[in-house]
């Protein structure tokens, strides 16, 4: 039996997603670090097409806002309809306004055109103190605020729409969310980045979709920089675009929050201006990959093992109905085992998915388990001689499984637990049309079992979990990517083992 290079489950080419049409409507920042220049940066770093009316023309750089200047309201609206009379805009980013006229006119355009998704940053004060909206137009954006899906303000700007003091600390911030979010029947984003200390967290109030509950957390580490200009720009119009592709806030900010904290991080690489600078938005262009190089990547590094597969003794006597009785008996108890564990693991990846319909498949693989689990139990075990003690190889894969699981990280957990699809159903396919190309004995002792690796339903799992796994990887960082090649070679190992158990156990 001999190893083929191309995949015979998964064809092995680029996978294509659609991509959301991310409007930004805000003010302009000519040094590029925040208003629609960061939204732009912003809504392409995360996989969406950027497009941009002007509400408000600025001069700043790095250091701060020496003056604002807010064009004619009539070229506002001009500028509005134009998009939404030829382009579907799947999500709106609202920043910078200005005043109470051009806040009056978003409002009209939101309430004709309704996008299906509306983000609102309401910029009141610059990162540099500066203030960015006229106080005379603070009770026309409170007003326009139920019309926002989602509220991105940071704190100073939470206490003023709130009229209260600003936060000091995390639980007051996470109370005026509360009450912001229940006056406007909206989602607030609660932002920590304002507080004292290490740490940087967010949370979610009052949100919706599948996840939903009151309040969701996200811990985070503070980035000590002083390149912070366009933060909740750049945060609120990537939650725009990621909401816009993955479907709710939670599995958006679970996207959102770590590219962030990236761009802060390698944002000194960018060397803009003397004072307060940019965020880094492009960081993983330096490392970026192309859909279905990290699958490639995998299948090569799989060969060795399938290679070793291939050549075990268990696997050749399977294949020719040589195998004993016993061995059989000992590798399906452990099966049994060992799905029984995979289950939870499983389980484990559909609690941790950014989108609902990952969530759903990880959760249908979970049940799969333990209906395959009852199954061998069942029919396979039936009657036959075999022990229900764990084996070390099982253990020992299982154990694997359950650290990549606990380690928080949902690309390394997946990249673990993908050999059990892909290299099972590889030797599957081989062993199925060994006994095909071999005449399909209905004599061959195990000519049933064979016959279970022609499922189609399971070839097509697979696929699909592959597709996650390597979309996952084009989102993580290269060091994260270094984790899933070791955990994917790592379970790779334990397939081979766990094949080859059988024959030391006797």
């Amino acid at each position: 039996m001999t190893v083929s290079v191309q995949s015979a489950v998964y064809p092995l080419k680029a996978v294509q997603r659609p991509i959301p049409r991310v409007l930004s409507i805000a003010g302009s920042d000519p040094s590029g670090g925040a208003g629609i220049q960061a939204d732009l940066k912003s809504i392409a770093a995360n996989g969406g097409y950027g497009m941009a009316v002007i509400t408000a023309l600025t001069v700043q750089n790095t250091q701060g806002v020496t003056a604002v200047h807010v064009p004619p309201v009539e070229f506002l609206r001009q500028q509005l309809d134009a998009i939404s009379d030829d382009i579907t805009v799947d999500a709106v980013k609202i920043g910078m306004l200005g005043d109470a006229a051009v806040i009056h006119e978003v409002r009209r355009w939101l309430g004709e055109a309704r996008p299906a998704v509306v983000v609102l940053d309401p910029v009141m004060i610059a990162t540099s103190g500066d203030r960015l909206l006229a106080e005379s137009a603070e009770t026309a954006l409170r007003e326009l605020l139920p019309l926002a899906d989602l509220v991105t303000p940071n704190l100073p700007e939470l206490a003023m729409l709130l009229g209260e003091p600003e936060a000091t600390d995390w639980p007051s911030a996470l109370e005026q969310g509360k009450r912001l979010a229940a006056a406007c029947g909206n989602t607030v984003l609660v932002k920590g980045g304002h507080l004292q200390g290490t740490g940087c967290p967010d949370a979610l109030v009052n949100t919706g979709g599948v996840l939903s509950q009151d309040v969701v957390e996200f811990a985070g580490q503070r980035v000590e920089t002083r390149n912070s200009h366009g933060t909740g720009c750049s945060l609120s119009s990537a939650m725009a675009t990621a909401k816009a592709r993955l479907g709710d806030w939670e599995s958006a900010l679970r996207v959102v929050k770590p590219w962030l904290q990236e761009a802060l991080t390698q944002s000194e690489v960018l060397e803009v201006g003397k004072g307060n600078g940019p965020i880094n938005h492009f960081h993983a262009l330096q490392h970026a990959i192309q859909p279905g190089d990290f699958a490639i990547r995998m299948w090569e590094a799989a060969q060795t093992e399938l290679a070793a597969i291939y050549g075990l003794d268990f696997i050749q006597h399977l294949q020719s109905g040589g195998l004993s009785e016993a061995q059989f008996s000992y590798y399906l108890s452990q099966d049994a085992i060992y799905l029984n564990g995979y289950s939870r693991v499983l389980a484990r990846a559909s609690a941790l998915a950014p989108s609902e319909t990952e969530q759903l498949f990880w959760a249908r693989g979970s049940q799969m388990c333990l209906e395959v689990e009852s199954e061998l139990h069942r029919n396979w075990l039936s009657g036959r001689q075999v022990s229900g003690e764990l084996g070390p190889v099982t253990k020992a894969y299982v154990d694997h499984l359950l650290a990549a699981s606990a380690s928080g990280s949902y690309a390394v957990l997946l990249a673990a637990v993908l050999p059990c699809y892909w290299l099972y159903a590889e030797v599957g396919q081989q062993l199925h049309h060994g006994y095909i190309q071999a005449g399909a004995s209905d004599e061959h002792p195990y000519a049933d079992w064979l016959r279970t690796y022609a499922d189609e339903a399971f070839a097509e799992a697979t696929r699909k979990a592959i597709d996650i796994t390597d979309a996952a990887a084009q989102a993580a960082t290269p060091t994260e990517r270094a984790a899933m090649m070791e955990a994917f070679a790592q379970s790779c190992r334990y397939e081979t083992a766990f094949f080859d158990a059988p024959r030391l156990h006797g």
